[in-house]
């Protein structure tokens, strides 16, 4: 019988005090509009902004907890943590991190509705104009790139696997297939039907929901199966089954930007990812951009119809921006979080295979994680603290071409793609 030392009683009971205490934290039901403010919408014809105010906040949409009492409660884990393991604690520093975000999310909840919420939001998943190091691009630019260059690709790579063929029930019968043969033994997993949630699908503790009425391509539903089975999912049950840092089955603000990043980054290393499938989250950037820089519900509405989107995904699109902000207010910037992480994700990568600390990169998957606490981690799992992942997607299992892909990768970004596109002038046209 193992014996567990008061080191690691500790931090199971400092991590268990978290995840208790973020249970009633629930970000988006706390921003989501009603089905009344759809109908209003679209009984004017789409021509007067959705009656959302900061009092529409307080009364439709009540929060879970008492605020003072949270606030003051994670006040307390945050003292208890330093009491117990001290101030320089590597898990100690994580856990006091996941505290300081979580009263920042208690702040942001707290103005719904006002100017502030917006600002609290960008400090928490950050701005379409955030510079990722100076002098460098921005997730504008970003999003202006791959625009132009989804335009030039325009129905060229096009098939039947686009199609959307499937029913959300037949979505939920071949997901529940799929997703059995990769989480082999594990009886919790489930794929359901919802009409609650935004998105297409969504992953929640040990369920996927699928949105109810809504059909599906093949490549939607292989996109599906990797990113939110194979990492959303992965993450939660390898974060559970943590003997003493419990706190890695749940995520803070930050944590949401590395799992986001890790699915997109898993799509793409599967081949699973299509032009579509990019077109969609780099509209999201725009779509934050404009609400940034002043736009309003309606102008943002008709950006995603020029887009090429019907009236009702128009809206459904448009509301995750504003949600939890007033329909002429500042964005909630959360779905900046997919390309943000992507880019974070793969160039760490990158640095990772070329420093020589490919092993590192495993311990992404060992729960709901962040990249700036890798190393910590690490030491860690040294110590018998953490376990590894038992759930990772082949492609992170092996790192062996992952990390042949990176060495080219690290070339290639050296090289002039205008002075080659001279170059190759008579090849291009």
């Amino acid at each position: 019988m193992e014996i567990i030392t008061d080191y690691q009683q500790a931090i199971r009971e400092l991590s268990e005090s978290i995840v208790n205490a973020q249970k009633p934290i629930r970000i988006l039901n706390a921003l989501k509009w009603n089905s009344e403010i759809q109908d209003y919408f679209f009984k004017h014809k789409f021509k007067k902004l959705p009656p959302v105010n900061r009092d529409y906040y307080l009364q439709k949409v009540p929060l879970d907890f008492d605020i003072d009492k949270k606030w003051k409660e994670f006040h307390e884990i945050e003292r208890n943590i330093r009491r117990k393991l001290g101030q320089y604690s590597g898990v100690g520093s994580i856990m006091q991190r996941m505290c300081h975000e979580y009263i920042r999310v208690i702040e942001m909840l707290q103005e719904r509705g006002t100017p502030r919420f917006s600002e609290v939001s960008q400090e928490l998943y950050g701005s379409s104009e955030d510079a990722f190091h100076i002098g460098a691009p921005t997730l504008k630019d970003l999003a202006t790139l791959v625009a132009t260059t989804l335009a030039n690709i325009k129905d060229q790579v096009t098939t039947e696997a686009d199609k959307k063929a499937f029913s959300s029930e037949k979505a939920v019968a071949i997901l529940s297939t799929r997703l059995d043969k990769y989480f082999t033994g594990e009886t919790n997993v489930r794929v359901e039907l919802s009409d609650g949630i935004l998105a297409d699908a969504a992953a929640g503790a040990e369920r996927i929901k699928i949105h109810k009425g809504v059909k599906f391509s093949e490549r939607e539903l292989r996109a599906l199966e990797i990113h939110e089975g194979w990492v959303h999912l992965g993450t939660t049950l390898n974060g559970i089954a943590q003997p003493y840092c419990t706190f890695l089955s749940k995520g803070p603000p930050s944590s949401t930007i590395t799992q986001e990043g890790l699915a997109i980054i898993a799509e793409v290393f599967t081949f699973s990812s299509y032009p579509g499938r990019i077109k969609r989250l780099t509209n999201r950037i725009i779509a934050v951009n404009m609400a940034e820089e002043g736009a309003n519900f309606l102008d943002v509405f008709h950006f995603y119809r020029q887009q090429g989107l019907d009236e009702k995904e128009s809206y459904h699109a448009t509301t995750r921006v504003f949600r939890g902000s007033t329909p002429d207010g500042k964005p909630f910037t959360k779905d900046l979080s997919y390309s943000k992480g992507f880019i974070l994700i793969y160039n760490y990568i990158r640095l990772a295979v070329q420093r020589g600390l490919v092993k590192y990169i495993p311990l992404l998957f060992v729960g709901k994680t962040t990249l700036e606490d890798v190393h910590i981690l690490s030491d860690l799992l040294e110590e018998n603290i953490l376990v590894p992942p038992k759930y990772m997607p082949p492609q992170f299992s092996d790192l062996a071409a992952l990390s042949a892909w990176m060495c080219y990768s690290l070339f290639l970004n050296r090289l002039d793609l205008q002075r080659l596109a001279m170059d190759f002038k008579a090849m291009l046209q």
